[in-house]
């Protein structure tokens, strides 16, 4: 079936008000392209200035699972949609690393989210290490059981493959491993949400840039891309939605 491409920038832990600047000529190639959807996800700081601007969809990098309470440091699913969010990454693997996150907290996170109104991007992937050991399937598949939310819906729920190894490395897998582990996504997407898992979005993550967009938007079951180093400007992610469309 025919999925909407989404194209998501992470900004990470990088971006300023001055930077905000980039969001107008992303603005005007989403909106050349209107067959693609595009969000950007910057720091928390930024996501209330981005709303304002309202030139394409804001999201944020995390979220914590609870409602509110004593989590200093912590932001809530209801605040980020009051901020004027619209989705926001949960799981992603630096997040996994660096601050040890379980599928279950990850899991939590994205019911959260959702529940708050917000379109949750559960990150799933592999190290080196697990791919070289012939796990890499294995890997994702436990991690897509312990993640995504029972009875989750494409309208809420997009998941994001990235090889660990592959971000931020400029390394990618080749498109036959891409489409390997984007069809396994699949098929256990359809034992954890049944029929619901044909329209869920599967994006491709992992140093995509405008030399290599193209050819992964045209693997099978690559609805989109997650985008990390290539989206903090304009000349580099205006690209990446182009061949998205």
């Amino acid at each position: 079936m025919a999925r909407r491409k989404l194209v998501a920038g992470n900004w990470k832990m990088n971006g300023s008000l001055a930077q905000l600047a980039e969001l107008d000529a992303i603005a005007a190639a989403a909106e050349a392209h209107p067959a693609v959807d595009v969000a950007i996800c910057p720091p928390f700081t930024l996501i209330a200035a981005a709303v304002q601007l309202g030139k394409v969809p804001i999201g944020a990098q995390d979220v914590h699972p609870n409602e509110k309470g004593a989590h200093t440091g912590d932001v809530s699913a209801g605040m980020l949609k009051e901020a004027g969010a619209r989705v926001v990454i949960v799981g992603h693997s630096e997040r996994r690393a660096d601050h040890g996150e379980t599928s279950a907290l990850v899991r939590a996170k994205a019911e959260a989210a959702i529940v708050a109104g917000l379109i949750a991007i559960v990150c799933v992937g592999e190290t080196e290490e697990q791919r070289l050991a012939g796990r890499a399937v294995e890997v994702v598949d436990e991690q897509l059981a312990g993640s995504v939310p029972s009875g989750a819906a494409a309208a809420s729920l997009v998941i994001a493959y990235e090889p660990v190894w592959a971000i931020g490395t400029g390394r990618t897998p080749t498109t036959d491993d891409v489409a390997q582990m984007h069809a396994a996504i699949r098929a256990r997407l359809a034992t954890l949400i049944g029929a619901a898992a044909e329209e869920v979005r599967i994006l491709y993550g992992g140093s995509v840039k405008p030399s290599n967009a193209a050819e992964l938007m045209a693997v099978p079951n690559v609805d989109g891309a997650l985008v990390g180093g290539a989206s903090l400007t304009a000349a580099d992610f205006v690209p990446i939605v182009e061949a998205a469309g």
